[in-house]
């Protein structure tokens, strides 16, 4: 009985590694421009779906199977957590992610039959699928939490006012809701 992998050779992040021939030592660059997947990206930062990634790897035939190296470039969108601004600081909207991957020939992973939470990837024939490796290798690198500019003093916790607009915003000081009531009392109603 034959299997079909279940890769399309024809989707982006699908590499085909035929050329290599599975000759230990061969390898081969690859340089293309694919459509970032969905959900690439934490909450409030991340690459819009089908935005452009350039990638640049290298692809090297080892007895195992394939060693994957590589950059993956490509711009972000997001917003603040401190002011819910957009973030258009170059140094957090450019991503540079390298990443190195070994993807097994699929005969080795069924000889030795690998368990799946050790984080060995496996080809399915001549095919490896990029998606997972460049997915880890972009979220990894995000800032936990981004930041419109480093000294960002966020919103005001009362009422919401962007305090970057307004740096002299305050508010009074809230009065003792048992002492409400002499306020009443005072001749100027202060």
């Amino acid at each position: 009985m034959i299997t079909l992998p279940s890769l399309d050779p024809r989707a982006p992040l699908v590499l085909d590694t035929r050329e290599l021939s599975r000759r230990p030592g061969s390898q081969r660059e690859v340089t293309r421009t694919v459509p970032a997947p969905a959900d690439l990206g934490i909450e409030v930062l991340a690459v819009p779906e089908g935005s452009p990634v350039d990638l640049d790897l290298r692809l090297e035939a080892v007895m195992e199977g394939v060693l994957v190296t590589g950059t993956a470039r490509t711009v972000l969108a997001g917003e603040c957590v401190r002011c819910l601004e957009p973030i258009t600081d170059p140094d957090v909207v450019e991503v540079d992610a390298r990443f190195q991957e070994l993807f097994v020939y699929d005969d080795d992973a069924r000889r030795g039959e690998p368990d799946p939470d050790d984080g060995t990837r496996s080809m399915e024939g001549d095919l490896l699928d990029l998606e997972p490796v460049l997915r880890d290798a972009v979220v990894l690198g995000l800032p936990f939490q981004p930041l419109c500019r480093e000294d960002c003093p966020g919103l005001c916790v009362e009422c919401g006012a962007r305090l970057a607009d307004d740096p002299d915003h305050h508010h009074d000081e809230p009065i003792d809701p048992r002492w409400q009531a002499l306020t009443t009392l005072r001749p100027d109603g202060d």
